[in-house]
């Protein structure tokens, strides 16, 4: 399968979308080229950037994008865990935690969440310090911090 990606100008900034085949790989906000993967748009890149856009406008709520996920089974479990958080909700890394079994891997979690592939898609920014505080994010506070408010907003 060939592995692509494209990046894009978006509301909230540069965002790049990396696919093999038709399942999403990444999406990262690095302008840098994937070592291993071609500069080229593609059908399916264009269709989950308008997806995107969609969600970035308040348009779309949910996403039903074919993804491959690599990683070991804990982050699979946190990512998936990630993807079950409601549209406009938040949890704390230890809610996240408790939900996929183990209570007592808050650290770990955090982990697989700032090693989540797929930002926005797999909702790592719905994730917050137990005590409601905005925390780390991969394209940064103010990001994550709009993507809550854009959430909030069209709830």
């Amino acid at each position: 399968m060939s592995k692509k990606y494209w990046i894009y100008d978006f509301t909230i900034g540069r965002l790049g979308i990396a696919v093999e085949g038709e399942f999403l790989k990444r999406i990262f906000f690095s302008e840098y080229p994937i070592k291993g993967y071609i500069e080229e748009e593609t059908d399916f890149i264009k269709n989950v950037s308008i997806i995107l856009e969609e969600y970035l406008i308040g348009k779309r709520y949910e996403f039903d994008i074919p993804l491959a996920l690599d990683g070991t089974n804990f982050q699979k479990a946190v990512w998936k865990a990630l993807t079950e958080i409601p549209y406009g909700e938040t949890r704390s890394y230890l809610e996240v935690a408790s939900i996929i079994g183990n209570p007592k891997a808050v650290r770990a979690v955090g982990l697989a969440n700032n090693r989540n592939p797929i930002a926005i898609i797999v909702p790592c920014h719905r994730v917050i310090g137990k005590n409601g505080k905005l925390v780390g994010y991969a394209g940064g506070l103010q990001m994550k911090e709009d993507l809550l408010k854009l959430e909030l907003a069209n709830k």
